[in-house]
């Protein structure tokens, strides 16, 4: 069985059309984007890597390390997305390719093969996060990094990202996320050692509304990001 939940799929795949409008529904994910993509460039290096981004969605990390000289394969469950994701590439003109293919299945098919692995915002969505991160651990080189972001299961999280973002504030659709799913620290960095990965470091990320602008943090308490090597 892949390890997807169908609803998931399809409320992220009824928004598809509106990926890459950056005053919509994904805004965040615009405005979160050159964050992250500075944190992993400045660990990993993206030029000349060989780089998978799983759950990719529209593209718009698949894209940016493209832009930095990365050759970068996005892997999506949804049809929609991958869509809209080769059409803003044909765009664009940043190359990336794309393939409709579960993570397990590409570890399979591909294992030992990427420099960098990336797996943003997607395993609060999936039934099995220590599936996916047991995948990126096949599918990434030795010596590679394998990149997680995600969000932490606590009172603070729930206040913050459902029902401030989603209900107060609208940054986000409502429904977007699942509280019980969320992911603390302490669980990712379980399965990170399980899958025979190393934890590299650790960084939150938060939101400063009177800028209204994303910034890291060592305030993990919210949304995080985990980076992890394996051993050569």
């Amino acid at each position: 069985m892949t390890n997807a939940d169908p609803h998931e799929l399809q409320k992220f795949s009824d928004l598809a059309h509106r990926w890459w409008d950056p005053n919509a529904e994904f805004k965040p994910l615009h405005e979160l984007n050159p964050v992250r993509l500075n944190w992993i460039d400045s660990q990993a290096h993206l030029a000349g890597k060989r780089v998978l981004d799983i759950g990719c969605g529209g593209g718009i990390l698949s894209e940016s390390m493209a832009e930095l000289g990365a050759s970068v394969k996005g892997i999506d469950l949804s049809t929609q997305a991958l869509g809209v994701a080769d059409l803003h590439s044909l765009e664009s003109g940043i190359t990336v390719d794309y393939e409709e293919i579960a993570a397990e299945a590409l570890a399979a098919r591909e294992p030992e093969t990427y420099d960098v692995v990336t797996c943003m915002e997607m395993l609060e969505h999936v039934p099995e996060p220590a599936a996916i991160v047991a995948a990126c651990a096949k599918l990434v080189k030795p010596g590679g990094w394998v990149f997680y972001s995600t969000l932490n299961r606590n009172l603070k999280s729930y206040l913050f990202a459902v029902i401030g973002a989603e209900y107060i504030a609208q940054m986000l659709p409502k429904g977007t996320h699942d509280y019980e799913r969320f992911i603390k620290p302490s669980e990712l960095a379980g399965f990170i050692r399980t899958a025979g990965l190393h934890t590299a470091g650790i960084k939150g990320i938060v939101y400063h509304p009177l800028t209204k602008h994303f910034a890291l943090s060592d305030d993990t308490s919210v949304n995080y990001m985990m980076a992890c090597r394996r051993g050569a």
